[in-house]
């Protein structure tokens, strides 16, 4: 193992992954300055339409577990074993994510998370969090960084840090790094944005829809989604063609609007009041997959979550992703001391061809979810990878169960899945010309 390290660090971006590193990094005894263009969220009013939940899975609950924020977190998380699908008739059909009372994904209020994430930093003296400060400028050479002050437009130059870009999907200093020769970058959007909508709680903060699951309302090309709250409400997302006869661009009016989720989500329709309201007012967002190498520049800069990585959020894996790469950046750290070069390189070697794949795993099941979920082949064949499961558990795990109940590698669970799903279809394939073979003996 190399010296101990005790290093300066300035992280960009006080959100979540920003702030989990900022905790890892402060106890393993670095001093750090966490830059955050923002207001403090803790005193602040969060904008309407802006992902107030999110799915919490195994790998984000052991990084959270390496700080000692797992039972805090999930104490205030609301618990979702399985999806509830509502058909166009308003059927309903519960659709278990996996076997015991573990195989649960957690609704989480990002904003909940990312103050107790925030207050968990603060509790360290060598620990500082400052807001309202956008980086503005990045010299990749030296590793100086200038940040223009969101409320009095005053520049501040910060010196002598290695720099953790933890800025999201847009990171001013990733957008440094594509300046650069030989940087690689590549962003690919989907044909469908979002909207989110909000469900509210009935009476005495009664839950209008099933507590306890990911609501989804499969509409083949597009679907829409509802998480539940701690307050007893749903944030519902709207996942929908940008253009097109159906689509976001489609709807003009709030006569269209209320018209078209009357005929759409009958069963939904009538538990959003101020549903034309909202759906004018909140902002139509685009979905968009981020890919780029390097994630790191010598010894001074590396990138962290959607700043090198961003993903479409359909496995619920983003925001988890980002929690296994502090994790990740925090272990080869440790490891090498003050061979920081090594440890980017490392940590870079490690997470990125498992995020590529995650990224590919999470359009794929876009699909899944707005096309397939609905119908009763689908339901077969999940019964189907459950009851293998159960007879041979060694031998056959579901892609799902990997992804979200392990810390498998990304790509290894997508690997692993093919290769089951061509034995189970050689298998199929076997039992099928046997059952001929003995009716045609039977025959003859």
């Amino acid at each position: 193992m190399s010296s101990v390290d005790r290093s300066k660090f300035a992280i960009v971006g006080g959100g979540l992954g920003g702030a989990l590193m900022a905790i890892y990094l402060g106890r393993a005894g670095h001093e750090v300055d966490v830059y955050e263009m923002r207001d403090d969220l803790r005193t602040s009013t969060i904008a309407a339409g802006r992902s107030i939940n999110l799915a919490l899975s195994h790998r984000g609950i052991c990084a959270l577990q390496g700080v000692g924020l797992a039972e805090e977190v999930l104490s205030q998380a609301v618990s979702m074993p399985g999806r509830m699908i509502h058909s166009p008739t308003a059927s309903l059909s519960f659709q278990p994510y996996g076997e015991g009372q573990d195989q649960v994904i957690h609704s989480v209020s990002r904003a909940a998370l990312n103050a107790a994430l925030l207050n968990a930093a603060t509790r360290q003296t060598n620990v500082r969090l400052i807001f309202n400060e956008r980086c503005t400028r990045v010299d990749l050479d030296s590793g100086e960084l200038e940040f223009t002050n969101g409320r009095t437009g005053v520049r501040t130059a910060v010196k002598d840090r290695i720099v953790v870009g933890a800025d999201g999907a847009f990171s001013a200093v990733r957008r440094s790094m594509q300046r650069r020769d030989r940087f690689n970058y590549r962003q690919d959007y989907l044909e469908h944005g979002y909207k989110e909508l909000t469900i509210p709680s009935g009476p005495g903060g009664e839950y209008l829809l099933a507590k306890n699951s990911l609501h989804i309302w499969p509409r083949r090309s597009f679907m829409m989604i509802a998480l539940p709250n701690a307050d007893g409400s749903f944030t519902c997302t709207l996942f929908w063609p940008l253009e097109g006869n159906a689509s976001f661009a489609a709807l003009k009016t709030k006569r269209d609007v209320v018209d078209y989720f009357a005929k759409t989500f009958p069963d939904v329709v009538g538990l959003i009041p101020t549903l034309d309201q909202d759906y004018f007012h909140n902002p139509t967002s685009t979905l968009v997959t981020i890919r780029c190498d390097p994630w790191f520049v010598e010894d001074r800069v590396v990138l962290l979550g959607d700043a090198c990585h961003a993903v479409v959020p359909f496995y619920g894996q983003g925001m988890n992703a980002a929690f296994e790469d502090v994790i990740v950046l925090s272990e080869r750290l440790a490891l090498h001391g003050k061979d920081r070069a090594t440890a980017f390189a490392e940590y870079q070697r490690e997470r990125k061809r498992n995020v590529d794949a995650l990224a590919d795993l999470a359009i794929e099941n876009f699909v899944e979810m707005r096309d397939h979920t609905g119908s009763h082949v689908f339901r077969w064949k999940k019964k189907l990878e459950k009851t293998l499961h159960r007879l041979f558990p060694n031998w056959f795990i579901p892609l799902y169960t990997l992804v979200t109940f392990t810390r498998t590698p990304y790509a290894a669970a997508a690997r692993r899945a093919r290769r089951q799903n061509r034995s189970v279809v050689a298998v199929a394939v076997a039992v099928l010309l046997i059952g001929l073979i003995g009716i045609a003996g039977l025959i003859w």
